[in-house]
């Protein structure tokens, strides 16, 4: 059943809607040329000039003139195409992917004043309703805390310290009460939390507080101080700082917005306001989602772009993954014959340590990690060591693991090519020292494993791209490509 709210709420929308036409239209009669196709989709030269002058802003490294891009954006356009001839775009997990990020283009530009404007009115209701008309208070206290089984003689000795530091300040003059009071707040009162603020509680109101103190505090003007009283933690001293009653609603409105909007109220309002459109139109949320983001980009070009840049980024990314990272990643087979014929690429300008280094309590346990070590293969070094010297209680050693070059590592620096620096030995391991070999050249394809991988993606990808090409249409219309940036 739609109420009034919700009828307005329809009634803006199609307004909306109405409006957007105008902008659908204007734009689709501007001057925007087919600057190429690919697989038989037309990209249009704003589209093309969005990417390019994205990517080639100031700040860039490495710029390409428009000629260099035009390959590029055309190998990125075919990943795109091959996902979406994979179907990649209706898997659930990118669907989601995909759905949750036109929710984010278009909820920002849903937020509901009026809906805000009532919640901000409801809690405002809510806090007045708990005061029951009474003031707002500003008070400190002192406390000498009690147990609840506190023995008679333990009461009486909290009675006479309590009331030694009221008369202390009953003798202290009006206009200097409230310095004295939190002098003597800070230095004998058993809360310590408000002590360092010299007693002080801050504002509170009507059940707010355990009610023998709270009445006692009620019963006070501003500029008063009460004499003791007993409530279920102790005993304490009240002084009131200052007393007013709950201001209007227009007075904490201002705090009642921004308190709101920490806990996403505007995300609140925008949601609210979708759902009642499903609930008017019949849709479900994401066809109403689908079709506000749809009127965005329909009026703002840019919105259009940075939304196509998200799917085709998404659907290149998994593709991409898919057919060449993962498998270039698996294929170690493949990594290692790379390696083989391409060895001149990997050679080493100086030798690196292929080695652990050690860090012990002390120098017996450098000589027991050696010993333990002897025999064990290179990619063993660290788990035989510290299986063998740490447990869970006690650890007696820690490692660095790696294939050091020159300036990697000072330890390594001073201990394997002796160069003139200090050790660094690790906190609470001072005992230092290494154990392991040094190479001229990488001995096999383990040595460099993170390049060649890269580079044996990198090929792949190129032979990957290639048959892109070959299986899909490609056309550049190149009378396009001289007006970019240009008319």
């Amino acid at each position: 059943m739609c109420n009034k709210e919700n009828v307005e709420t329809m009634k803006k929308i199609v307004l909306a809607a109405a409006s957007l036409l105008v902008g659908i239209s204007a734009f689709a009669q501007a001057d925007d040329p087919v600057i190429m196709k690919l697989n038989g989709k037309n990209v249009t030269r704003s589209e093309f000039e969005y990417s390019f002058n994205k990517n080639n802003s100031d700040g860039v490294l490495d710029k390409k003139t428009v000629e260099e891009y035009v390959p590029l954006f055309v190998d990125f356009k075919l990943k795109v195409a091959e996902a979406e001839s994979q179907r990649i775009d209706t898997i659930a997990a990118i669907r989601k992917e995909l759905d949750g990020y036109k929710e984010q283009m278009v909820i920002p530009t849903l937020v509901d004043s009026a809906f805000i404007e009532r919640e901000a009115r409801k809690t405002y209701d809510n806090t007045a309703a708990r005061f029951e008309g009474q003031d707002l208070l500003t008070a400190s206290h002192i406390l000498v805390l009690l147990r609840q089984d506190a023995t008679s003689e333990q009461e009486a000795a909290g009675k006479a310290r309590i009331d030694s530091i009221y008369n202390v300040l009953k003798a202290v003059p009006k206009e200097q009460l409230a310095d004295k009071f939190a002098e003597l707040a800070k230095e004998t009162s058993d809360d310590k939390g408000s002590a360092q603020r010299g007693g002080a509680l801050g504002q509170f109101g009507k059940g707010m507080m355990i009610p023998d103190f709270e009445n006692a505090a009620y019963a006070l003007q501003a500029g008063e101080m009460s004499a003791p009283i007993k409530s279920t933690v102790g005993y304490h001293i009240i002084y009131m700082t200052d007393r007013h009653p709950f201001e209007p609603y227009e007075f904490h409105h201002d705090n009642i917005i921004k308190f709101l909007e920490q806990r996403g109220i505007k995300e609140a309002s925008a949601n609210a306001y979708v759902d009642s459109i499903a609930t008017l139109q019949g849709k479900t949320r994401a066809e109403v989602i689908d079709e506000l983001h749809q009127q965005i980009l329909a009026n703002d070009a840019e919105q259009k772009y940075l939304s196509q840049e998200y799917y085709d980024g998404t659907l290149m990314y998994e593709v991409t993954k898919k057919d060449v990272w993962d498998k270039a990643q698996q294929d170690v087979a493949g990594q290692e014959a790379y390696f083989n014929a391409h060895k001149k690429d990997y050679a080493w300008d100086a030798p690196r340590f292929c080695g652990i280094v050690l860090h012990a309590k002390d120098a017996a346990t450098i000589a027991k990690a050696k010993k333990v070590l002897k025999g064990v293969a290179e990619d063993d070094y660290a788990k035989t060591v510290t299986s063998a010297l740490n447990n869970d209680s006690v650890k007696l050693v820690r490692v660095e693991k790696g294939i050091f070059k020159r300036g990697d590592n000072a330890n390594v620096d001073k201990l394997v090519f002796k160069q003139k620096t200090e050790l660094k030995p690790m906190k609470d391991f001072p005992a230092t020292d290494v154990f392991g070999k040094t190479a001229k050249a990488p001995r096999s394809v383990k040595d460099v494993r993170g390049q060649v991988t890269t580079d044996y993606q990198n090929m792949m990808e190129k032979q990957w791209v290639d048959e892109l090409r070959k299986k899909f249409s490609v056309e550049v219309y190149e009378d396009v490509v001289k007006t970019v940036n240009k008319h």
